[in-house]
């Protein structure tokens, strides 16, 4: 069934997909379970969970069901995080001359954009 969805979340399920292996509608799927889950849980509280991720609480003192969450909501932030980073942009600012791989695992030398 057709669904519309914000295009920034797609976008981040097909970034998050692309990580565990999944296509941007499995991993809305599974994002979306996980919500389910968590909204019919009596065990686990939002405001437990959100003091956790805001880190005024300790990940030890959840139960194991909401330690998977606040889990799943880490590697999610982490995930945004890691698509944000643009290390070219910040060492060719700096004036930097680095070395990486290309897709065939060839070093590659790169130096700064004058």
């Amino acid at each position: 069934m057709p669904t519309r969805i914000d295009g920034q979340l797609f976008e981040d399920a097909k970034t998050e997909g692309e990580l565990q292996s999944r296509s941007a509608a499995q991993q809305i799927d599974h994002w979306a379970r996980i919500g389910r889950e968590l909204e019919l849980s009596r065990a686990v509280t939002h405001s437990a969970i959100a003091e956790v991720l805001a880190g005024r609480e300790r990940y030890d003192t959840l139960d194991d069901r909401a330690q998977a969450i606040v889990r799943v909501a880490w590697q999610e932030q982490i995930s945004e995080r890691i698509a944000r980073l643009d290390f070219e942009e910040q060492l060719d600012a700096a004036g930097a001359t680095w070395a990486e791989a290309d897709d065939d695992g060839n070093v590659i030398v790169r130096h700064p954009r004058a």
